[in-house]
């Protein structure tokens, strides 16, 4: 039976994520080296090599930010002094001052930070910020028109302005003066602003280049206190807003931002703003010690601050000189905490409620306002996490109909329907993409005439020159290399659609059309402790540009598994290193469509602290899993000589690989003549003495998989021999 062709294995239930893992060059002599020069182990310095440390004064830099020495802004910002004039004359005369926002969460903790200062500075100021469901992004024409109705005398942009050249000019016009304070990318020509503060402007060696719109705000800010001499109150309730803008912004976290989140994040717990204190109680968010970031986190925040330049908004002495925090257990927030639980309560009120619910939490000092805009926040948040999940159901659904057959020619995805809301599509495309591993276009009908729609990208594909590609076609459009958004007829989508497929199979090859997961190093589970948990805090805060370490561990066994809240897989791992088993517990998100597991996989993951009744423990959070390299191996390129026999608790079978189509299958046949069939990636086998009237078998049950196992040691035996 094992010789003759056999009808193929019924179609997989359930495979594997289908995805690239590209794994760092191990550097072990210079790790070594690095890691007895810093006093960490060598883990932690192969993970600084990772992420550009060439040379020890580099790793030192890195971790000790505040050793960072920083210009004053005014040096690296050529309209910086100008914007300050401009603001302390508004300020004395009593001009009306309007601040432009922006409905993301980056756009209104801007809005925020600039309102709180400078009504407390003593300006007359209001804000706007343009409906996204009717306007779209950026500052328009009617809101100019409406400040200058009533009575504005300076316009101060936040997150946005730099490419809306026809508002700016229409305000210049009518004797209004405007400071445009943004960070996207210099259109080819400059709106005809008083000043403009951006760090695409600036040198990129400076380490203001990576801020976000809010870090811009917050520099102006800090700048302006301290030329009135006027900073004490004002510079932490800015360093929180900042912190919380920048990591939902997913802004790099490098250069300041690294140095002044990573101070921020030790002071929002204490926070004395109402809002980030009714944010951090409604999103369950609990502060924990932070034994690896030292008194560094904790001495920040408390410091003076020096009212002559923005450089001393910080302290810039190093750890050594420093003195002792006088706080004994500092309590931190984590990146993770923002990113994942404060940021998408804020930002889903930019997607699909009124972004005044924000600034009104984050400007109010009434602990009752707050809590009843933070629960405002969450209402809304859970409101868009259940429109995400519907949207995304429909989207794959109609995918797969549609669309999955053809995604390796067409190598980009474009799904349009009716009555989607544009606030959350960009969500379930980023959703799309981790999915299929393609560039996603995701658009909805605003009006039955034109579609409205969000781009997101993997790495090999540019976003804003494939809009660009296609501009002739499009109503308004823009965005950066991962991310845009665009409008059109609706009478261009098949056109649009045959365009983006032309721009994709010029710059795309088959084997991109995995998602990228790049991974740090090999660590067995035996490593995995709180020593090692301790030690990665050094790297923190993790987010863009200096990612969350990953690690990956060969050939685990799965020996639990089940399915928990909405269609996550909460498992258990084990390893056996050097004659001992270490098991550890797993969570891996929205993986439920690959349930269950194969009984022994490779997985790749983050740590995560678990916090449950009083007692913390370290988890993996599974970002990846393949087949163990050498069953990979086995089922790509066969032994020559396929086939062997062994024997297993007694008794004795033969077993080999075998092409059935176009896969290769190991079958494994006992005395009796019943044969077991498997293909990779699949859970279910085929049982029986013949393909017809097979049963089908869990192949992750123990039984199985105990013999699959001895089947493959006994073809690997065969392959070394040969």
């Amino acid at each position: 039976m094992l010789d003759r062709p056999v009808p193929e294995l019924s179609k997989p239930r359930r495979r594997l994520p289908d995805q690239r893992w590209q794994i760092y060059p191990q550097k072990p002599e210079f790790a070594q080296n690095l890691a007895a020069l810093t006093n960490l182990s060598p883990i932690v310095s192969q993970l600084l090599i990772n992420r550009g440390m060439e040379t020890p004064e580099q790793a030192q830099a890195f971790l000790e930010p505040e050793s960072l020495v920083l210009p004053s802004p005014l040096e690296d910002f050529p309209d910086l002094a100008i914007s300050l004039e401009l603001l302390q004359n508004a300020i004395a005369s009593q001009t009306k001052i309007a601040i432009c926002g922006d409905y993301d969460a980056d756009g209104m903790t801007s809005t925020a930070l600039l309102l709180r200062s400078l009504r407390t500075l003593g300006a007359q100021v209001d804000y706007a910020i343009p409906s996204r469901m009717h306007e779209g992004y950026g500052i328009n024409k009617r809101i100019v028109e409406e400040f200058h109705s009533e009575g504005v005398g300076l316009i101060l942009t936040v997150d946005n302005g730099i490419s809306a050249f026809e508002p700016v000019a229409r305000a210049r016009e009518l004797g209004l003066v405007v400071i445009i304070t943004d960070h996207h990318d210099i259109p080819q020509k400059l709106p005809p602003a008083n000043a403009i503060l951006n760090p695409k402007l600036i040198a990129e060696s400076s380490p203001y280049r990576g801020v976000a719109g809010v870090g811009v705000a917050y520099i102006l800010a800090v700048s302006l206190a301290q030329q009135l001499g006027e900073t004490k109150g004002l510079i932490k309730p800015m360093l929180a807003l900042f912190t919380l803008g920048t990591i939902a912004d997913l802004a790099p976290l490098t250069g300041v931002n690294r140095r002044w989140v990573k101070r921020g994040l030790q002071h929002l717990p204490k926070s004395n703003l109402a809002g980030i204190q009714a944010l951090i109680q409604v999103g369950g968010v609990q502060a924990r010690g932070d034994e690896g970031a030292g008194e560094q986190g904790s001495r920040g925040a408390g410091e003076k601050i020096p009212n002559t330049s923005l450089r001393e908004a910080a302290p810039t002495t190093s750890l050594s000189t420093s003195p002792k925090s006088k706080i004994q257990n500092p309590k931190s927030l984590k990146p993770e905490d923002i990113g994942f639980r404060l940021g998408p309560r804020i930002n889903a009120i930019g997607r699909i409620g009124n972004p005044q619910t924000v600034i009104e939490l984050l400007t109010t000092d009434d602990m009752g306002v707050a809590l009843e805009r933070a629960m405002q926040c969450e209402q809304i948040n859970a409101s868009r996490q259940e429109m995400c999940q519907q949207i995304e159901q429909e989207a794959i659904a109609y995918v797969e109909a549609e669309f999955v057959t053809s995604l390796q020619q067409d190598r980009v995805l474009i799904v349009v329907q009716p009555n989607w809301h544009h606030g959350v599509i960009g969500i379930v495309a980023s959703r799309l993409v981790e999915r299929y591993g393609v560039p996603v276009f995701i658009g909805t009908y605003e009006d039955g005439e034109h579609i409205r729609g969000s781009a997101r990208s993997i790495p090999e594909f540019h976003v804003f020159e494939a809009l660009e590609y296609c501009h002739d076609l499009l109503g308004k459009f823009g965005g950066h290399k991962a991310a845009g958004g665009f409008s059109l007829p609706a009478e261009n989508l098949q056109v649009l659609r045959s365009r983006l497929i032309e721009f994709a199979n010029q710059c795309l090859e088959p084997q991109h059309l995995k998602p990228l997961l790049k991974i740090d190093a090999e660590v067995n589970l035996d490593h995995l402790n709180q020593q090692l948990y301790q030690q990665l805090n050094a790297l923190h805060p993790c987010g863009m540009d200096n990612p969350d370490p990953i690690f990956w561990t060969p050939n685990v066994q799965v020996v639990e598994q089940k399915i928990v809240g909405k269609g996550h897989i909460k498992l258990t791992i084990a390893q056996t290193v050097d004659n001992q088993e270490y098991r550890i517990k797993a969570i891996a998100w929205r993986w439920g469509d690959y349930f269950r597991l194969p009984p022994r996989v490779d997985v790749a993951y983050k740590l995560r602290e678990n916090y449950f009744n009083g007692n913390t423990t370290i988890e993996l959070e599974l970002i990846g899993v393949r087949l163990p390299i050498q069953l990979q191996q086995f089922f790509v390129s066969p032994p020559t000589a396929s086939s062997t026999t062994f024997e297993y608790n007694q008794r004795q079978y033969t077993c080999g690989f075998y092409k059935n189509g176009i896969e290769a299958e190991l079958r494994i046949k006992n005395s009796e003549g019943k044969v077991l069939v498997m293909q990779p990636g699949h859970i279910i086998g085929l049982l029986g003495t013949n393909r017809q009237n097979a049963k089908e078998v869990d192949i992750s049950r123990p039984q199985y998989d105990s013999i699959i196992q001895a089947a493959l040691q006994a073809l690997s035996v065969l392959s070394a021999e040969l």
